[in-house]
């Protein structure tokens, strides 16, 4: 069998299986392969899995595949901590990085207090309803917010609703929100693909800040607490209500490495 190095990063507790694929030796890890890696009795465990390969025009790519092994929409804090693998690589010079992932070109920044800002793709459309919002933030999610997120039975509520109409098979991420002021709010997640609640979702406190700043009229600099860490999403807005110019800012950890 194959043995495969691998490395251990986490982003508010959001975790990630890191391989350095850059001479393609693990092209030929199947879905059912990468779904071991990630489990969490039999494999390493992990919320997702993510491979980095060479770009001719970029830093670095990031492949990135959920905890069930199937190919994955973006991943914020995913995306956080391939930047400080790439950094550990020897792939990001002067504290800066552009590279490329499923969802378009990303660039992110290493500050000085070893935190990592990942600017995020545009949000063009934002679809407001009575109980709910939804977005793409490079990952679909559908946002609710509680007074009490801490009595929501993230696990049962989340996987009904991402089941269900309109969403059914493909799917939409879940979010709780809890509005604790105006530049802060708490926030818990079910994830589709990793099919449970994870400590955090880069893409799904994005979504969080950007639809908390529309119903409660917010700053466009929002703290968020997560049950893993804290991080923060900061945004510009035009006149025609896209949102850019969008940073997701906090850490991202080496945890440890070994060979499975």
């Amino acid at each position: 069998m194959q043995k495969i190095d691998f490395f251990k990063y986490q982003g508010a507790g959001n975790d990630f299986v890191m391989i350095d694929n850059r001479t393609g030796l693990y092209n030929s890890l199947n879905s059912e392969s990468r779904a071991l890696i990630c489990h969490r009795n039999f494999g390493v465990g992990a919320d997702g899995l993510i491979l980095i390969e060479d770009h001719p025009e970029y830093d670095f790519q990031m492949i990135y595949y959920n905890s069930d092994g199937e190919d994955s929409s973006m991943c914020g804090n995913g995306g956080r901590c391939a930047v400080a693998f790439a950094r550990d690589l020897g792939l990001v010079k002067n504290q800066e990085t552009v590279f490329l992932a499923v969802d378009g070109v990303h660039s992110a920044t290493l500050d000085q207090d070893n935190e990592i800002d990942l600017k995020m793709i545009d949000v063009k459309q934002v679809q407001k309803y009575s109980t709910h919002y939804f977005l793409d933030t490079g990952s679909p999610h559908h946002i609710e917010f509680h007074k009490d997120i801490d009595q929501i039975d993230v696990l049962n509520q989340g996987r009904t609703k991402r089941y269900a109409e309109p969403y059914f098979q493909e799917g939409a991420n879940i979010n709780f929100v809890e509005p604790s002021s105006l530049d802060h709010i708490k926030i818990r997640t079910y994830e589709r693909g990793v099919e449970n609640e994870t400590l955090a979702c880069g893409t799904g406190s994005t979504a969080a800040a950007i639809a908390h700043y529309l119903e409660h009229k917010t700053p466009k600099n929002i703290k968020l607490k997560a049950l893993g860490g804290n991080l923060r999403v900061k945004f510009d807005t035009t006149d025609d209500k896209t949102f850019t110019n969008i940073w997701l800012k906090g850490p991202a950890e080496f945890v440890f490495k070994g060979q499975i």
